[in-house]
């Protein structure tokens, strides 16, 4: 069957229940399954550098499966039990997609972001009790080896640390100079070092114990971003098995490639295409350590995509923008499909992307809190642009406001809080700190909804639309940054009484961090002391505003809380205007209002003859909408 529209989503429904499908119970079961039937086909594809001739490892199913059991017993073999912590930090190579599978297979497995400072690694691997963690072994133009050592320094938790050797991807020269420049790595930790390869090797090519034979948790995914201690979401075997299942359902058979070139320790590419590999047979190409961040991969996309006969890309705006500056060079005729998701797509970008590419882009959405998937854009119907398209079989979607009664549905097409309900969400347990899930559910019927942060709406299609943001994170080309970072920074200098910070529109990554503040009564600074500022005591780059702007004094609530959709009003319009201006059009922000169905919506006025499909191009780059003012 089709999913070209909610009634082939309730069809499938119709079927039977979800508890009565026939589907694998644990992930080892979907592996051992799809390696039974396509032992011989290729499972995971990997390339350390990025030319569409450079050397690549591929493991086929049978060889796939052999080398996760290898690594499930060595971690089984360090004490690694069922309710044991398997801790990741790596970036993509073949290794680390055997220790995601191998990880949940052996205990609980913990993917770590390699960006994060050694302090917030460390916090996650005692936050989650990790007895191993897999990393790197030192390597040049990294220093996740170094972060790991700090990181392990500071959690003794961890008794193992397998170290992943890149080294053993190079070829010529390059493999006897590494050796020679190779970063020391000072270890300071008490830890015990061992070489994964090594270890892996001496163990069976089966599994040397029983397999989980009911549903529990399999792995550890921490939310959010580079800034703060994110929490740590905990995902059960059922909801990865569903993630799976919809995507040999709705998507995937044996005979797709998949090119994912997205980090292993974000849900998308772990739980949403690996898992989706799992169980369809499909093969999944991760090019380069860093992914789409890597040295010459969007100058050599294409051609990869020819190289494996790719017939569907996993990208993200901030990608698709970076691909759409370079031309299509290569034959890319076996791909259909892009699934687009982490932010909001521009309609611009959308256009441009599906005229030159001739794909289908399906925009999605998903969050680590509900194990992932929750909506797409039909693969065979209707595509609505800007919308997140359609809840996926299984999963309830509730738009609620909340009052001093209680939560309570909104009518059709307002706006309110997105909650879900579906088989990755685990009602009471989806963090591992108690607290962190009081107030986290709506109870609405027989089912209880999780409550996402996200404001939006459903029109009378049945398609769900974000309009913005309850929990006011700034997402940077998908990468969640908390304000608060940014606002205790600037708080700390001596001049500033009050700062807000929020997300500005930008045209390539979604959105970019931006402050206004109120200084102190007699205090002198400019914008750009306090952007230097700034630099200096925001530790990630990625959380640095791009604009500071000091306002006599911040909007704010009547109890004198920071009011954030004034602020973000004036963003809006300085963007937009700057963006007008630039194209050298004759119209600017007359206002920007709070629309009910559509969120915060710029008016524009006419300053003469103005060219509307001009207008219509050049704001189409942004995802806020846009209105001629009355």
């Amino acid at each position: 069957m089709s999913f070209a529209s909610v009634a082939d989503r309730n069809a499938i429904e119709a079927e039977m229940p979800w508890e009565e499908r026939d589907v694998p119970k644990t992930t080892y079961a979907m592996l051992a399954e799809t390696a039974g039937k396509f032992p011989d086909r290729p499972a995971v594809s990997y390339q350390l550098f990025s030319g569409p001739n450079d050397p690549k490892e591929t493991l086929t199913w049978k060889e796939y499966h052999d080398k996760v059991c290898q690594a499930a017993n060595l971690f089984r073999s360090l004490g690694v039990g069922e309710t044991d912590v398997v801790a990741y930090l790596l970036p993509n190579c073949n290794e680390t997609n055997i220790t995601y599978v191998a990880g949940q297979i052996a205990g609980i497995v913990n993917p770590i972001n390699p960006l994060l400072e050694p302090e917030q690694i460390g916090a996650i691997l005692k936050e989650t009790g990790a007895k191993v963690l897999v990393t790197l072994r030192a390597f040049p133009k990294t220093d996740v080896a170094q972060k790991a050592a700090e990181a392990v320094r500071l959690a003794p938790n961890v008794k193992h640390v397998i170290e992943v050797d890149l080294h053993r991807y190079l070829t010529g020269l390059k493999k006897f100079i590494v050796p020679l420049i190779r970063p020391k790595n000072p270890v300071a930790h008490n830890a015990r070092l061992a070489s994964f390869t090594e270890e892996c090797a001496k163990q069976n090519k089966s599994l040397d114990f029983a397999d989980a034979t009911e549903d529990r948790i399999a792995a550890y995914f921490h939310t959010g971003g580079t800034t703060g201690m994110p929490k740590v979401a905990q995902h059960r075997y059922s909801g990865i098995v569903y993630n799976g299942w919809l995507g040999h359902r709705l998507l995937f058979t044996e005979k797709d490639a998949l090119m994912c070139p997205l980090p292993m320790f974000h849900v998308f590419a772990a739980i949403v295409v690996m898992g989706a590999s799992l169980k369809s047979g499909a093969h999944v190409v991760f090019p380069t350590p860093q992914g789409y961040r890597g040295e010459g991969v969007f100058d050599n996309f294409w051609k990869l995509c020819e190289r494996y006969g790719i017939t569907f890309m996993i990208t993200v705006p901030t990608a698709m923008s970076a691909l759409m500056q370079r031309p299509v060079d290569a034959d890319i005729s076996k791909m259909t499909t892009a699934f687009c998701g982490s932010s909001p797509l521009p309609i611009e970008l959308y256009n441009r992307f599906e005229k030159a590419a001739g794909v289908t882009i399906c925009e999605g959405y998903g969050l680590t809190e509900a194990t992932c998937l929750v909506s797409i854009n039909p693969p065979a119907g209707e595509k609505k642009v800007g919308s997140i398209g359609i809840p996926f079989p299984y999963t309830h979607v509730r738009i609620l406001e909340h009052t001093v009664d209680g939560a309570a549905e909104t009518p059709l097409g307002q706006i309110g809080e997105i909650c879900i309900s579906n088989p990755g969400v685990s009602p009471g347990a989806t963090y591992t700190e108690p607290d962190k899930n009081v107030g986290l559910y709506d109870e609405m019927g027989n089912r209880s909804y999780l409550r996402t942060g996200d404001l939006g709406r459903i029109d009378e299609d049945g398609y769900l639309w974000i309009t913005g943001r309850a929990k006011d994170l700034i997402i940077r080309g998908g990468h969640n940054i908390d304000p608060a970072e940014i606002e205790e920074a600037l708080a700390g200098h001596d001049a500033v009484a009050f700062a807000g910070a929020i997300g500005q529109p930008d045209a390539h990554a979604g959105e970019l961090p931006c402050a206004y503040v109120e200084l102190v009564a007699g205090a002198k600074i400019t914008p750009e002391e306090l952007i230097d500022f700034a630099k200096e005591h925001i530790h990630e780059r990625a959380a640095i505003p791009k604009h500071v702007e000091i306002l006599d004094e911040l909007p704010k609530t009547a109890v004198g809380k920071i009011f954030k959709p004034d602020l973000r009003k004036k963003a809006i319009k300085r963007i937009y205007d700057e963006a007008l201006a630039e194209a050298n059009l004759k119209a600017e922000v007359a206002e920007v209002v709070e629309d009910k169905k559509r969120g915060l919506v710029a008016k524009l006025s006419r300053n003469g003859d103005v060219d509307d499909d001009a207008v219509r191009h050049v704001l189409g780059n942004y995802t806020r909408p846009w209105d001629w003012a009355a």
